[in-house]
């Protein structure tokens, strides 16, 4: 029970990890083909330029080290506090699969209500996980 979240954890990780290649594998391409100089790099308003795809999987690997870090943080405390409850652990393999459906819609087709609304379900789950968490500490 002690480490039972450590399998969404090490998901979640390799998620960031997925979308770190997918992020290379579509802007190194766009970046060769729009050869910009190294003064036309240093303005972060010319990857704009390139192309939906490019931008579309940087923003999400962007994405992986915004609100999942709250996610790594309670796992991190709930591991501490040797929580690990199935219904816990059911929470953390949700966060892990919507944060997984938001991925695949942001590099795909993107459609941003969908994205959005994958989003805001998992911040509620995320809420839950803290909540059970937070109230294991008070109790």
């Amino acid at each position: 029970m002690g480490y039972a979240l450590l399998g969404p954890v090490l998901a979640q990780v390799g998620l960031s990890l997925l979308m770190w290649f997918v992020m290379y594998s579509r802007r190194i391409p766009a970046m060769m083909a729009a050869k910009p100089s190294d003064e036309e790099m240093q303005d972060k308003a010319n990857l704009l330029k390139l192309p939906a795809p490019a931008r579309f999987a940087a923003e999400n690997y962007n994405h992986q080290f915004e609100m999942p870090v709250l996610f790594y943080v309670l796992c991190l405390v709930a591991t501490f506090m040797k929580l690990g409850g199935e219904l816990l652990v059911m929470t953390a393999w949700a966060y892990v699969g919507l944060r997984l459906v938001h991925s695949f819609i942001h590099v795909t087709y993107n459609k941003v209500m969908h994205r959005f609304a994958i989003f805001a379900l998992s911040g509620i789950v995320l809420t839950i996980m803290f909540v059970m968490i937070a109230s294991a500490y008070w109790s």
